[in-house]
């Protein structure tokens, strides 16, 4: 197996209240729900960079097409790092999920190993670090 990802799918209670987050107050472009025509389909899929999509689909039907029960959720199973060029960006990207209605699980500040970082979490928990790191280039 080549260590490849190109889809990371967020289980969601509301699809149509994660959708207004991602699209609405982040501002990630989307054709919005596809997939309405089938029983467990509907989706919600985000381009991100060149060869990564965020889907956004209902934790039922991820349960429903697994076979596995839903069980509850935890924020700190999983972060999805938002790596930008500079502190600035980061407050930027902060104040834009606040805005949005993310709760800010920690503000933007100075980090121990040199960086500057945030926490928020989307409608259904999903923990979101806004990172600025020194030692990387943010990809555009």
């Amino acid at each position: 197996m080549k260590p490849r990802i190109t889809v990371i799918t967020l289980g969601v209670g509301d699809l149509e209240a994660s959708l207004r987050f991602y699209r609405d107050g982040l501002g990630f472009a989307t054709e919005g729900i596809i997939g309405k025509e089938f029983e467990h389909g509907a989706v919600v899929f985000i381009d991100l960079q060149h060869g990564l999509r965020l889907a956004l689909w209902p934790r039922a039907s991820i349960a429903h097409d697994t076979g596995l029960a839903a069980g509850p959720a935890s924020p700190t199973a999983l972060t999805l790092g938002h790596n930008v060029a500079s502190k600035a960006e980061v407050d930027a990207v902060m104040a834009k999920a606040a805005l949005a209605r993310a709760t800010i699980v920690k503000p933007a500040h100075d980090t121990f190993w040199g960086g500057y970082s945030g926490y928020f979490q989307d409608p259904d928990g999903h923990l979101w670090e806004v990172v600025w790191n020194p030692q990387w280039q943010a990809m555009e």
